[in-house]
């Protein structure tokens, strides 16, 4: 691994842990925001692992196109949801209308944001070790 695809994933990790920590203390718009952030740290690591430049993208669908691409097997990302983390990286932030994404999003909605990125970040990790 070289070391800025491995300095991408250490970020992914702290976003990851960031993100657990604010779901525990309730702040679930926090924790869906980081957790999205985590995923897509971790895909860029891949990313600049293949020797590209990552793109100046939140889209986790278009990240994983950008993979395939470069020769990727990720059949194991195929099967998450990430179109839902890709919203949360802009929903999560910033009011829709008259609502504040702190009354938006819960537990319902950080626990399976938390999940995917959990499973996205480990996905990352293990291909980068080799």
């Amino acid at each position: 691994m070289t070391p800025r695809a491995e300095a991408w994933i250490r970020q992914a990790d702290s976003d990851l842990n960031a993100a657990r920590c604010m779901q525990e203390e309730g702040f679930h718009a926090q924790a869906c925001y980081l957790a999205a952030q985590a995923a897509e740290k971790a895909m860029k690591a891949l990313v600049v692992a293949t020797g590209v430049t990552p793109p100046h993208s939140h889209s986790l669908e278009r990240l994983l196109e950008l993979l395939h691409n470069q020769g990727l097997d990720l059949e194991p990302l195929k099967e998450l949801h990430l179109k839902a983390l890709t919203r949360m990286s802009s929903q999560t932030r910033y009011p829709q209308g008259d609502e504040a994404p702190v009354d938006l999003f819960d537990a319902k909605d950080s626990e399976p944001a938390l999940a995917t990125a959990t499973r996205v970040v480990g996905i990352a990790t293990a291909l980068l070790a080799g």
